[in-house]
Parts: C-alpha cells; sequence; structure tokens
C-alpha cells in the first residue's frame, strides 16, 4: 500500500506527466538539429573517408554501460571499416566535459560521442555549458535502456512503500546517480515530487564510480541501468526495488515496475552517437550504417538484450526527433521540478 502522504502526489503526477512527456511542438528544433548539423557538400572527402583513426568519445568512465557497449562497437566498427577506433572516456559533469569536447572538434567525421541523454538534458540544468544542440549532428539513437532504483543490501527495505517508508523517516536517503544533469538524477528528481521525499543527490562520474560507491555502501540508493546492475543482483551485492519502465521487465522476474504505485511514472536512458556539426552528410551516413551493422550483429543485440534494453538503430534525422523531443521534454522537467546541476 503507498504511504498515505503521497496521494496529494500521486493525484497530481498525470497531469505533470502530461505536460513533460507529450511535447509536439518541436519541429523547428528538429529542423534545426538535423539540417543545420549536416554539411551536404564534400563528396570527394567522403569516398576518401577513413582514411586515419575514429576518436570514440564516450561519456562515461570505464566500467559502465556505455564503455563496455562503446568499446564493442568499437571494435566491429574497426574491423568493418579497416581503421582503427579508439575508445576515449572522458568521464565529468554528467557528459558535459564529452559533449563539449566534440561539439568543438574538427567537423570531419573523426571525432565521435557516444552519449546518453544527458547531452540534451544539460544545456536545461547547466546553463553554463559550452555547446547547444546545434553544435552536433546526429548519426544514430542505439538502444532505451530502462533504469533501476536499487539499494545496498543492509538497508531495511524491500518493496517501494518500505522504501518510501524510510526515506520519510530518516528525512531523506542519499542516492547515486551516474552524474550532475543526467537522467538518473531527473528520475530521482521524479521519485521525490510525486512520493513527497527529500532524498539527497550524490553525483558520480558515470556508472563505474556509482555502482562502486553503491556496492560499498557509500550511499543508501542507486539508480543506474538494469544493464550495469544484472552481474551485481546476481551475486546479491544490492537489492532491486523497482524498474523504472512502465511495466516489469522479463530480465527482473519479481521485480515491479515504480508505475504499479505512481501511475505513469516512466523513465529510461538512452545511448547515441553524434559527431561535430558540419561534417560533411555522406559521411555522417556512412557512420550511420556502420553504427547500425554493428549493433544488429548477434554479439552486440544478446548483450543489449541481457540488460533490459530495446534496440533501436535510426537514421540521423529519426535520432534528432528524439533529441528534440527530449530537449523540450527535460526542459519542462528541469523548470517544473527546480532541479540543479548538483
Amino acid at each position: 500500500m503507498v504511504p498515505a502522504a503521497s496521494k496529494e502526489s500521486i493525484q497530481s503526477f498525470p497531469p505533470f506527466i502530461e505536460r513533460i512527456f507529450h511535447m509536439l511542438n518541436v519541429y523547428k528544433t528538429i529542423t534545426a538539429i538535423t539540417f543545420g548539423a549536416l554539411a551536404t557538400g564534400a563528396p570527394a572527402y567522403a569516398q576518401d573517408y577513413p582514411h586515419k583513426t575514429i576518436r570514440m568519445i564516450v561519456s562515461a568512465s570505464p566500467g559502465g554501460a556505455n564503455d563496455i557497449l562503446g568499446r564493442k562497437y568499437a571494435q566491429h566498427m574497426t574491423a568493418s571499416l579497416g581503421q582503427t577506433v579508439v575508445v576515449d572516456n572522458r568521464a565529468g559533469g554528467g557528459g558535459i566535459i564529452a559533449a563539449e569536447t566534440v561539439a568543438h572538434a574538427s567537423p570531419d567525421g573523426y571525432t565521435l560521442l557516444y552519449c546518453t541523454n544527458s547531452v540534451v538534458v544539460n544545456p536545461s540544468i547547466n546553463p553554463g555549458v559550452n555547446y547547444t544542440l546545434k553544435d552536433l549532428a546526429p548519426i544514430s539513437l542505439v538502444g532505451s535502456f530502462p533504469l533501476l532504483i536499487s539499494v545496498f543490501p543492509s538497508v531495511p527495505v524491500k518493496t517501494v512503500p518500505e522504501l518510501v517508508a524510510l526515506a520519510k523517516k530518516n528525512g531523506g536517503l542519499n542516492y547515486g546517480s551516474t552524474g550532475a544533469g543526467s537522467t538518473n538524477q531527473l528520475t530521482g528528481v521524479m521519485f521525490n515530487k510525486v512520493a513527497g521525499l527529500n532524498n539527497v543527490h550524490i553525483p558520480y562520474k558515470g556508472a563505474g564510480p556509482l555502482m562502486t560507491a553503491l556496492l560499498s555502501g557509500e550511499i543508501e540508493m542507486g539508480i543506474t541501468t538494469v544493464y550495469s546492475a544484472i552481474p551485481h543482483l546476481r551475486s546479491g551485492r544490492m537489492r532491486p526495488i523497482a524498474v523504472t519502465s512502465l511495466k516489469p521487465l522479463p530480465t527482473l522476474p519479481g521485480v515491479p515496475a515504480i508505475a504499479s504505485y505512481y501511475p505513469g511514472f516512466n523513465t529510461s536512458l538512452w545511448h547515441g552517437y553524434l559527431t561535430t556539426a558540419g561534417t560533411p552528410a555522406p559521411v555522417v551516413a556512412l557512420l550511420n550504417r556502420e553504427i547500425v551493422k554493428a549493433l544488429h550483429t548477434a554479439e552486440v543485440r544478446q548483450s543489449l538484450e541481457e540488460g533490459g534494453a530495446e534496440t533501436v538503430g535510426s537514421t540521423p534525422a529519426e535520432f534528432a526527433v528524439v533529441m528534440a523531443q527530449d530537449f523540450e521534454k527535460y526542459a519542462k522537467l528541469v523548470k517544473i521540478s527546480g532541479a540543479k546541476s548538483y
């Protein structure tokens, strides 16, 4: 049973979700991202591409889902393109450091960004960032990853109502995320809002450090991807409470969706590839084909599915639509919730 103190939040949540999650008037932004970001010429350049090492900037530290999957893509692309694709981890700032690096690189297709939707959240939650979406060219949306709310095993809760009750009794719990401005943080903000909590956000530099903190008991609660959590759930080193998808996941039998307690609650983390605005369109098209091809290999698909992820593999234009919609959605959420970049 949901604690009585949260009834007001439950009643107000569906229209809150409606205001945030049904943003249709985004076509000007889509146009700017899609057509402003891609150069249409340079066919001769594209024919010679790639002729040197490609750098893949990963917006996370080693050990997290971004890093593990980014390296899998890099291996497949290296074999397919005949040029080395190296992974360069640029953690910190909730993905800001990585995004700024790519936004201000040469628009030649030799600097790629493998990131999460924090790239579209950061301009709203941290106005001081040194990039806009117009500085980045979409390549492909890779997949959608549901999130998991879990606790350190010594925390005496097993269900959402018990977690809510403990948090209210203690005046709030510490919860970790993959960084300021991350979808993980904003999921925690939403949870605080709907449940009437004062949980305190602790940002980490990616999934690896976040998992280390949760597994050591440095924080009481963590919001991670299912992908990152599964090995530790199997070993019993962390306890799952709820997934943030609308429905339970086959990969986590017995773990409820938080939406079963707070109807409409639904967040996920996407992974995608971007490059620098102005990169020739034929180069972007080639990169899109290679990324989608790697995504559909048995190894990568199995890895995504075991982590509860939904495989996508989009065109640049389709990815631009998702980015524009998420930019509007999270800008609304940041404004309504008062979320800060810490």
